[in-house]
Parts: structure tokens; C-alpha cells; sequence
């Protein structure tokens, strides 16, 4: 039996994605983020961004910076395992909603940190970060109707940015003036 090009693309048993096309399209979509936000990360490879978010006045409830490191990893983690589990399944509308949330809330990952870091656009990263909580339930209602498992993976995801967003909100408030946060 030969095998048609689309084969190898979807499942053989006519569901989603096939194990390696899925993986493909979550490591492409990771990765892309990830590249974006290490672009802008505030470690010692980009002094001029460090020293801009060491001067900000944040609140004392503000993680270590070493946190955050720890943080996103399993974040990303859930998101991974969630995406994955999503483009597996068969194509329809409830899957479909599901997999462009997922997209959308991967790709404004990236975009936030661009905004805050590199732009230094304190407000429109604090507007950013409550758009995402909004979009991240979105993703967890949707993904929730076509596989639970990939909606638990995305919980932790949007608890954090509800605190993120706190944070970002905060900063953007006490850093409002001609003081050390303004661009």
C-alpha cells in the first residue's frame, strides 16, 4: 500500500494531526515564543533591558528573578502537553476554537514580553496581560469541550497571568511619572 503525502500529516485512523506533525507544529509555536521572549529577557545577555527593569519601582510582592525562570517552564510544559493532545484530535469546530485559542494565547506570550521589556510600554503590557487571562479562559472553556486533559494543562497558565497581570498593573502604576520606569 502506498502511502498519500497527507499521511504523514494526519492520523491514520482519520483524527487530527499525526504524533510527529502535531509535535512539529507545538515545537514551531513554542519555540517561536520562546525565541521572541529570550530576545527581550532581562538576564545579563541584555544589560540594557536588565538595568531598565532593576530600576523599576515594584511591589514587594514581586518574585525573585530566578521564580520566573522556574515558572515558565512548566507553563510552557502544560501548554506543550495541551496543544499536542489538541491537534491530535479530529478536526470540527469545537476543536478547532480550542486549537486557535491555544495559538493565540502562545503567540501573545512572545508579544507581551516584546511590549514590556523591549518597548518598555508598561500600559499596554498590563492591557496585554488581562486580555490574555480573557483569551486563556477562553482556551480552557473550549479545550475543556473537546479534551479535559488539555484544558487542566492551561489552569496553572492563566492563574499565573492573573497574577502577572496584578503585577504588570502595579508597575505600570508606580512607574507612571518622569521616575526610573519611564522609557
Amino acid at each position: 500500500m502506498t502511502q498519500k503525502p497527507s499521511d504523514a500529516i494526519t492520523d491514520e485512523r482519520g483524527g487530527g494531526l499525526s504524533r510527529p506533525a502535531a509535535l512539529a507544529v507545538v515545537m514551531g509555536v513554542l519555540g517561536a515564543s520562546a525565541v521572541l521572549g529570550r530576545r527581550n529577557a532581562p538576564d545579563p545577555s541584555h544589560p540594557g533591558i536588565r538595568r531598565w527593569y532593576k530600576r523599576l519601582d515594584k511591589p514587594a510582592y514581586t518574585p525573585p528573578d530566578a521564580a520566573f525562570g522556574a515558572v515558565w517552564p512548566v507553563l510552557e510544559t502544560g501548554l506543550a502537553v495541551g496543544g499536542y493532545r489538541l491537534l491530535r484530535r479530529p478536526a470540527d469546530a469545537p476543536r478547532n476554537l480550542a486549537v486557535g485559542l491555544w495559538l493565540l494565547n502562545t503567540g501573545m506570550v512572545g508579544v507581551w514580553t516584546e511590549l514590556f521589556f523591549r518597548r518598555k510600554a508598561l500600559g499596554p503590557s498590563a492591557v496585554a496581560s488581562a486580555a490574555m487571562i480573557a483569551s486563556g479562559a477562553g482556551y480552557v472553556a473550549a479545550a475543556a469541550k473537546v479534551d479535559r486533559t488539555a484544558a487542566a494543562t492551561a489552569v496553572p497558565f492563566v492563574a499565573w497571568l492573573g497574577f502577572a497581570t496584578l503585577l504588570a498593573e502595579r508597575i505600570w502604576e508606580r512607574n507612571r511619572s518622569d521616575g526610573p520606569g519611564k522609557a
